[in-house]
């Protein structure tokens, strides 16, 4: 047992040698990192404020709503705040100018959540409108993962387009690990924008998506070509959809010199990288389907017994 617990504790000594060669996972200053934990609860608490009545603390009772309001508000304001600050000060803010920018931010922040709701408002309709199978706009909002991303997305890209690091990519990886949907928070996304099904959907940073746009499962609209790295960063290397487009299961499009034009409707596994003209319909031509019919117990057993 000696002999055990003394191996253990050279194999602590070396790790801790190991964690001291600077590199960047070497960081043990948690004070300057945000906590995802807390981020997370931010989500859930902000879902609270864009869909009041269904995601309510039931601690709270309906007569008291501004009152609750107010102290949900508040406590979100806080938390955010702090995780901003932390963001700014890993940034090389000091405290005092961190601390004053995270709360200009917050505030912003704040004002903008009535177009928020007003555009997840729009996703709502367009996710019933679209969706046979959906039977009310409550079990739409209860259950469906593409209307849970775009909320999360819509939250997350104000808090993009405000300059606030590290945060909105933490909420909306944290849809695409519930989900299976990765959309970025730098997308530009216009209203009425349904996804269905969602699982394995990409939509790149510097996509830019119009109204009424609908995509299913497993559509990327990436970049043609990530070679070049951090040299391509700001850059556009994404799609852009216009409005009243279908993209169909599977279909592929990238490069950001690649325009979707309108009312476009894109089919099944299409793998696109040059500009299409609105109204057009792109559909794979000739997929061969093969067919092998084996035979069964029961045909070889006849055929064991035939004498020919």
């Amino acid at each position: 047992m000696f002999d055990f617990e003394k191996k253990i504790q050279d194999v602590v000594d070396a790790i801790v040698d190991d964690q001291k060669l600077g590199r960047d996972i070497d960081k043990v200053d948690i004070y300057r990192h945000p906590d995802r934990d807390v981020v997370v609860e931010l989500i859930g608490k902000l879902r609270r404020i864009i869909f009041p009545g269904y995601f309510r603390d039931k601690n709270y009772r309906g007569y008291n709503v501004k009152h609750n309001l107010s102290l949900l508000i508040e406590d979100v304001a806080y938390n955010l705040t702090e995780q901003m600050v932390l963001v700014f000060q890993g940034d090389g803010m000091t405290p005092e100018a961190a601390r004053a920018r995270a709360e200009d931010l917050c505030v912003e922040f704040f004002r903008q959540i009535p177009q928020v709701r007003a555009m997840v408002d729009t996703d709502l309709q367009a996710a019933y409108d679209g969706d046979p199978a959906a039977t009310g706009k409550d079990e739409v909002i209860f259950s469906y993962p593409g209307l849970f991303t775009i909320t999360v997305y819509r939250l997350a890209h104000v808090l993009y387009t405000l300059g606030v690091p590290m945060l909105p990519r933490m909420m909306t990886e944290h849809a695409h690990s519930v989900t299976g949907i990765d959309l970025h928070p730098g997308a530009t996304v216009g209203k009425f924008f349904f996804i269905d099904h969602g699982t394995g959907i990409v939509v790149g940073e510097t996509t830019v998506i119009g109204e009424n746009v609908k995509l299913y499962q497993g559509v990327t609209l990436g970049a043609l070509s990530t070679r070049g790295g951090q040299s391509l960063r700001g850059k556009r290397r994404h799609p852009t959809i216009e409005d009243n487009v279908t993209i169909y299961a599977g279909a592929s499009i990238l490069g950001g010199d690649t325009v979707i034009g309108h009312d476009c409707v894109i089919g099944s596994n299409a793998f696109i990288t040059r500009s299409i003209a609105p109204g057009t319909t792109v559909s794979i031509k000739h997929q061969e389907l093969q067919f092998k019919t084996r035979a069964t117990p029961e045909q070889l057993t006849v055929i064991s017994k035939d004498p020919g």
